[in-house]
């Protein structure tokens, strides 16, 4: 994600305060654009400040990185940048510094992530610049042994990084089998050793396709102005690419398994199945989530384990939907002696609120922040450009930014305990855990 603008902050500022102010609520209107080459994009026009930025994904990503060659994706979006057309490396960064155009470019299990943030003055150069690196990267020798190196390095560091560990063992572990959420997103030093150029290329040509393309752009431009100028930047690219992986079921059994890690605290992982974005009860799990472990200083984990009995710096949950599988998943760290407690905390916990949900005061503190929250999302050209982005990325219609707060005030305790004793199963939370735990074993 690109870095936020404080210069843009002011207006939007003003536009939110009348956003909340009563009894009227202005809404935002975000149009959606489609070029005359049939390339679609939502819009928010803002014309204060003299920027624009685009956001884009390409949907497939590192899961699209064939057998063995995991790694491919990644190194594929980390050369974007290293030259292009007839550019250099250092010609390219010339160039985009001469313009103080930001990009960005990264790979993902779901996605390829683009970015580009530029000012109005100099904003066709700018990104005629950004549409080079998308349809004519050069993948120098020089580039590609530099960046392969980066990628590897980062590699290694993983294996030994506790939370990285255990994150990649709990995915391998509750993917299905042969499915790409199993396998490290960035490789393993293994697979990042032995790719080739050719490999790279085969990656761009893979997941940078137009029918997998979603645009969200947001500043200084009229929607007559977007249509051609989207036909300039990705046209050029192939129409379609192989067939995307199937969405997987994960597996998740109520296992728990020990990874050990000469360190002196254990890394946690936890989840259980979760739910699709469009699951008519998404909203009040999301709800739901907030109060159990979402919430930060405010959830029951938080309260339990670390305010009560200091077994852990930070906890939280969160509901992963990803375009090829969902999990309601979390994370913590606790010293080894005391790691086996605050799993067992864990497991009361969401066998509590399964069985007895939550309490009125519970749900009226939830709903008062995330709806309080949700406009501060709104705090910068680039931000709001990226949030429009993955409500794309969720399947979800341009007019969900104006109805979000209604749909959560509209949640009811009687629909957040429902959801609670539907969803929350306590027997399928699995764990994986990094470290040398004491009194704690694996289970299958």
């Amino acid at each position: 994600m690109s870095p936020r603008r404080a210069p843009a902050l002011a207006p939007l500022l003003v536009l939110l305060l009348v956003w909340l102010a009563p009894p009227a609520r202005a809404e935002i209107e975000i149009q959606e654009v489609t070029s005359p080459g049939g390339i679609t994009a939502w819009l928010y026009e803002e014309h204060t400040i003299p920027m624009l930025a685009l956001e884009a994904r390409f949907l497939g990503g590192a899961a699209l990185d064939p057998e063995g060659k995991a790694g491919a994706a990644a190194l594929m979006a980390g050369l974007l940048e290293e030259g292009s057309g007839s550019r250099d490396a250092v010609a390219f960064a010339e160039a985009r510094e001469a313009q103080a155009a930001q990009f960005g470019f990264s790979a993902s299990r779901d996605d390829i992530s683009v970015s580009a943030h530029v000012l109005s003055e100099g904003r066709d150069e700018s990104l005629a610049l950004f549409r080079d690196a998308l349809v004519a990267p050069r993948f120098d020798p020089a580039a590609f042994a530099r960046v392969k190196a980066q990628l590897a390095a980062s590699v290694a560091a993983g294996a030994e990084d506790p939370g990285t560990i255990a994150r990649q063992a709990f995915y391998a572990r509750v993917a299905p089998e042969g499915h790409p959420y199993g396998r490290p997103d960035d490789g393993t030093p293994e697979t990042v050793a032995a790719l080739t150029p050719e490999d790279v290329t085969a990656a761009h040509a893979a997941t940078m396709v137009r029918d997998r393309l979603q645009v969200a752009v947001v500043g200084d431009i009229t929607a007559a102005e977007l249509g051609p100028l989207l036909d300039r930047i990705f046209g050029d690219l192939p129409e379609s690419g192989p067939p995307l992986p199937p969405k997987g079921e994960p597996v998740l059994a109520g296992s728990l398994e020990v990874i050990e890690l000469d360190t002196p605290q254990s890394t946690v992982v936890f989840g259980q199945r979760g739910l699709p974005r469009d699951d008519p009860d998404f909203i009040p799990a999301f709800v739901l989530d907030h109060i159990l472990g979402g919430g930060g200083f405010g959830s029951r984990l938080t309260t339990e384990v670390r305010e009560k009995r200091g077994l852990t710096y930070g906890i939280y949950t969160y509901l992963f939907t990803g375009d090829f599988g969902e999990i309601w998943i979390g994370s913590f760290s606790s010293a080894n002696a005391v790691a086996a407690q605050a799993i067992d905390i864990v497991r009361e916990e969401w066998a509590r609120m399964a069985g007895e949900g939550v309490s009125a005061e519970e749900l009226a503190a939830a709903k008062r922040y995330l709806t309080g929250a949700w406009p501060l999302r709104f705090d910068g050209n680039g931000q709001i450009a990226y949030l429009l982005l993955g409500l794309q990325a969720a399947g979800l219609d341009r007019e969900y930014v104006n109805r979000r707060n209604d749909l959560v005030e509209a949640v009811s305790l009687e629909d957040v305990n429902r959801v609670a004793h539907r969803l929350l199963d306590p027997d399928a939370l699995t764990f994986v855990v990094v470290g040398r735990p004491e009194a704690l074993g694996s289970t299958n």
